[in-house]
C-alpha cells in the first residue's frame, strides 16, 4: 500500500467488543463503496468486559492502544479521532410522534428544507428523552441517546417517504429512539480518551451492522439482523423501509465458552481457543487443563456439550424478536458477528422462529461485496459491524442536541465536551451575568500617582441543571433543562485616607533635644482632611511632609510665643519643618498674651505682670516630656510609669496623645480630632464661627454655663455656648 497516496480524511472505527477490539482505518470511495486501508484485531488477555460492559477500563484503554499503534504504523501516520458503538446492553426504545407547524400565522405552505427535517426529529428526540425520564425516574440512572431511527414521514398529514424540497404547512414524523445507561457510555468514552483518542461519533452496535447486512432496498421486508457478540446479541427489526425496533439479550458466545470451562477444566482463553477449532472442524482439538495434564477433545464432543447453551441463546433470540415484531416471526434472519459462527446457532434460531433453513443465514462476504479489504484480511461475519461503525461516521445525525435555558430551546452542535456555559452562551445570556461581578472601582490620585482600588466582588450565578444545583462547567447532554439566575454585582470601592501606606507614616522633629514623632498630615484637593476622610473618585490626595510650627505646638499643646528657633533661626508660627528639623524655645521666658478677639477673656491663671504662674509653666514643660521619642519612649526615660505602676506601651502613649472629642456647640454636635487636650480655641477649626470681623460687641463664651475664655480647657460632653453680644 503506498502510504503517501492515501487521502487526507480517514475514518477510524473501533469495535470494542467483550472478547476482542476490532480497529478498521478506511475512506468511503464514492456513495456505495468503502476502502478498508488497514485493520487490526486484538483479544482482552483477561475479561476487561462482560456483556458489552467495560468492567476495567485501564486495562481496555491498554488493548485499544495497542490496536491504534499497530493501525498508525500501517497507515504511516497519527490517529486522534475515533467512531465507536455502543452494545444493546440494558437498551430502552421509545417509539414517539412529533408534528410541527410551517409558514406564517396563516399557515402557508413553506419548503422544506434539511434544517426544517433535523429540527423536527430532535424535537422527537427531546419528546422520547421526556419519555425515559420519567418512566426511569425511580431508578435513578441517565440515560444517553445513542441513536434514532424516522419509522415515517407525513406531509400535511399523508406518508411521505422524503420530506426535503417539498412544499407544506404540516410536517411530521414517527421517531424510534434508543438509550443506553450514562455508565455504558461514560465507561467507552474513559477508554478511547485514556488511549489518547477524541470520540468523533456514537453509535449503537445494530445500527452499525444493519447499514452493511441490510441495505435500504432489502428494508422493505420484514427481516430481522441479529448481531451475536462475545457477550449480547443485539437486535433490530425492519419493515416497510425502515427500522421499526431495537432489541438485546444479555448472552452470546462467552456463555458457550463458560460451559468449556466447566467441561474440560480449562481457564477462559483456552476454552476459547477450543470453540473456534471445533468451529474450523479440526478433527483432533489438543489442549492442556488448569493441571497440567495435556488432553484432547473432538468437534463432535464440543458441539454435544455446548448445543443446550446454544439452543438456550437461539431461544432467547427468537422469543425477543417475536416481541419486537408484534407477536408474529419475520419472513428471515440475517446473522452477523463472530457468535454467529457457534456451531448450528443459525439452524437452531430457524426451528425456534419456525422458518425454513434458508431464510436464517449467516452473513458476511456476500454483504461485503461494496468493501475493499488488503489482500491479507479475509471477509468474515465479524467484520460487519467494524465497517458499519466506520459508514455510520458519514451518515451521523446525533452531531446536535437541543437544551433549554431559562425556558428558551437552543440547538447546540454536540462535541461530547458542551458545557452550561456553551448552553448560556448559545441562547444569549450575557457573559457577565454567568460571573461575579465587582463593584463600582475607586480611582484617585496621592502625591501624584494614580491609585486604584478594586470594589467588592458580587454573588456568581445560581445555576440549576435538571433541578440540581450546577456550576458554569457542568457537562450537558441532550434535553438538559438549565436554568440560571444572573450574577450580582458587589459594593463600591471604599476608603478612607488613613488606610492608606502613606498615611500611617511619621514624620521626627527634635524640639529641645527631645525626639516628637508625629503623624504625617493630608490634603485633599487642597483642604487639610482627618484620616476619616472618604476618598472620592478623582480626589487629589497630597501627605504632607512638614509642619508649620503653628501645628507642631498645637500637637503638643504648647501655646506659640517670641524666642522659639528651627535649625537655631528665629521662626515665625507659619514656618515649615521637615523631618529630623530641630526646634528650640526656651520655657522660662514670658508669654504673649493672645492677641485679638475675646483677649480679656480667661488666657489660664496669669500674674499681674502678665507672668505666668510656675504651675502653668511647669505644665507646658510635663507635656514636652511626655513627647515620645522614635522608638515610643520619652526622651528622659524608656518606660512610662503612670501611678498605679504598670508600664504604658508606645501604642497606649499615641493613643493618649491623639483622641476624638465630643462635644455640643450652641445645641450643635461638634467632634474635634487630632490632640490629646482641647481648648476653646480648638472649636473653630471644627465649627464656623467667624472672629476675623467683629459682629457686635464682644464674643461670649461659656462652658456648662460658666463664663470661660478661649484657652479654657474642654472635655468630652461639654456644652459651649459661643456668640456675638450687641
Amino acid at each position: 500500500m503506498d502510504k503517501e497516496k492515501l487521502p487526507e480524511q480517514l475514518v477510524f472505527g473501533l469495535d470494542i467488543g467483550t472478547r476482542s477490539i476490532v480497529g478498521t482505518v478506511g475512506y468511503k470511495q464514492n456513495m456505495d463503496s468503502f476502502v478498508v486501508v488497514a485493520q487490526s484485531v486484538r483479544c482482552h488477555e483477561t475479561r476487561a468486559m462482560m456483556d458489552g460492559q467495560i468492567h476495567d477500563i485501564a486495562k481496555v484503554a491498554g488493548t485499544i492502544s495497542e490496536v491504534k499503534m499497530e493501525l498508525e504504523h500501517q497507515i504511516g501516520r497519527k490517529l486522534t479521532g475515533v467512531c465507536i458503538a455502543a452494545a444493546g446492553r440494558v437498551l430502552k426504545t421509545v417509539t414517539v410522534e412529533v408534528e410541527e407547524r410551517l409558514g406564517d400565522e396563516n399557515f402557508q405552505d413553506e419548503l422544506i428544507t434539511a434544517e426544517t427535517i433535523h429540527s423536527l426529529e430532535m424535537i422527537g428526540i427531546e419528546k422520547a428523552y421526556e419519555v425515559i425520564r420519567k418512566e426511569t425516574q425511580d431508578e435513578n440512572v441517565s440515560f444517553y441517546c445513542v441513536g434514532y431511527t424516522v419509522v415515517h414521514y407525513y406531509l400535511n398529514n399523508n406518508m411521505i417517504t422524503n420530506l426535503e424540497g417539498h412544499k407544506g404547512n404540516r410536517i411530521a414524523a414517527q421517531i424510534l429512539a434508543t438509550f443506553l445507561p450514562q455508565e455504558v457510555i461514560d465507561g467507552l468514552y474513559a477508554a478511547t480518551e485514556k488511549a489518547g483518542l477524541e470520540v468523533d461519533n456514537l453509535t449503537l452496535e445494530p445500527i452499525a451492522a444493519i447499514n452493511v447486512a441490510i441495505p435500504e432496498k432489502f428494508r422493505l421486508l420484514n427481516i430481522a439482523l441479529v448481531d451475536v457478540g462475545a457477550g449480547t446479541s443485539d437486535i433490530c427489526i425492519t419493515k416497510e423501509g425502515t427500522i421499526v425496533a431495537y432489541g438485546m439479550i444479555p448472552m452470546a458466545g462467552d456463555a458457550v465458552t463458560d460451559v468449556i470451562v466447566q467441561a474440560h477444566l480449562v481457564d477462559f482463553a483456552t476454552a476459547e481457543e477450543i470453540k473456534i477449532a471445533a468451529s474450523m472442524h479440526r478433527k483432533v482439538i489438543n489442549y492442556k487443563d488448569i493441571m497440567g495434564i495435556a488432553a484432547q477433545t473432538t468437534p463432535e464432543e464440543v458441539f454435544a456439550e455446548t448445543e443446550e447453551k446454544v439452543g438456550e441463546i437461539t431461544e432467547l433470540v427468537a422469543k425477543k424478536i417475536l416481541e419486537l415484531n408484534g407477536g408474529k416471526s419475520v419472513s428471515a434472519v440475517f446473522v452477523v458477528g463472530g457468535g454467529g459462527k457457534l456451531p448450528d446457532f443459525v439452524r437452531m434460531l430457524a426451528e425456534c422462529l419456525k422458518l425454513p433453513a434458508e431464510r436464517v443465514a449467516l452473513r458476511g462476504e456476500e454483504v461485503l461485496g461494496a468493501v475493499t479489504f488488503p489482500e491479507d484480511v479475509k471477509k468474515d461475519p465479524m467484520l460487519v459491524t467494524p465497517i458499519g461503525i466506520c459508514l455510520n461516521y458519514y451518515e451521523q445525525k446525533n452531531n446536535f442536541i437541543f437544551v433549554q435555558v431559562n425556558s428558551l430551546r437552543v440547538k447546540l452542535y454536540d462535541n461530547s465536551r458542551l458545557t452550561i456555559v456553551d448552553a448560556a452562551l448559545a441562547v444569549g445570556f450575557p457573559n457577565d451575568g454567568l460571573f461575579p461581578k465587582r463593584g463600582t472601582a475607586l480611582e484617585f490620585f496621592v502625591n501624584g500617582e494614580k491609585r486604584m482600588v478594586r470594589g467588592e466582588e458580587g454573588e456568581a450565578a445560581n445555576i440549576l441543571l435538571n433541578g440540581r444545583p450546577a456550576g458554569i462547567n457542568t457537562p450537558i447532554e441532550a434535553n438538559d433543562v438549565i436554568e440560571i439566575v444572573a450574577s450580582t454585582a458587589g459594593g463600591a470601592a471604599h476608603m478612607m485616607v488613613g488606610e492608606l501606606a502613606e498615611y500611617k507614616k511619621s514624620i521626627e522633629f527634635t524640639v529641645n533635644k527631645k525626639t516628637i514623632v508625629c503623624p504625617k498630615f493630608a490634603r485633599a484637593n487642597g483642604e487639610l482632611v482627618s484620616e476619616y476622610y472618604d476618598i472620592k473618585t478623582g480626589d487629589k490626595l497630597e501627605i504632607q511632609d512638614f509642619y508649620t510650627l503653628r501645628q507642631l505646638l498645637d500637637f503638643m499643646d504648647v501655646m506659640y510665643r517670641d524666642g522659639i528657633y528651627v535649625n537655631h533661626m528665629p521662626a515665625g508660627e507659619d514656618e515649615k519643618i521637615y523631618d529630623k528639623f530641630s526646634v528650640d524655645f526656651d520655657l522660662s521666658i514670658k508669654a504673649d498674651v493672645f492677641q485679638g478677639v475675646g483677649q480679656e477673656e480667661d488666657l489660664g491663671e496669669v500674674t499681674e505682670e502678665g507672668q505666668q504662674e510656675p504651675e502653668e509653666e511647669a505644665k507646658e514643660e510635663d507635656t514636652l516630656n511626655q513627647a515620645v521619642e522614635g522608638d515610643g519612649t520619652p526622651a528622659q526615660e524608656k518606660e512610662n510609669v503612670p501611678e498605679n505602676g504598670s508600664p504604658v506601651s508606645a501604642e497606649t502613649e499615641v493613643a493618649v496623645q491623639e483622641c476624638d472629642l465630643k462635644i455640643n456647640v450652641n445645641s450643635t454636635p461638634v467632634v474635634l480630632k487630632g490632640k490629646r487636650e482641647y481648648r476653646v480655641v480648638d472649636i473653630l477649626d471644627f465649627y464656623e464661627f467667624d472672629v476675623s470681623t467683629a459682629h457686635g460687641n464682644r464674643v461670649v463664651i461659656k462652658v456648662n454655663g460658666a463664663p470661660s475664655g478661649f484657652s479654657t480647657r474642654i472635655a468630652h460632653g461639654d456644652f459651649v455656648e459661643l456668640y456675638w453680644e450687641q
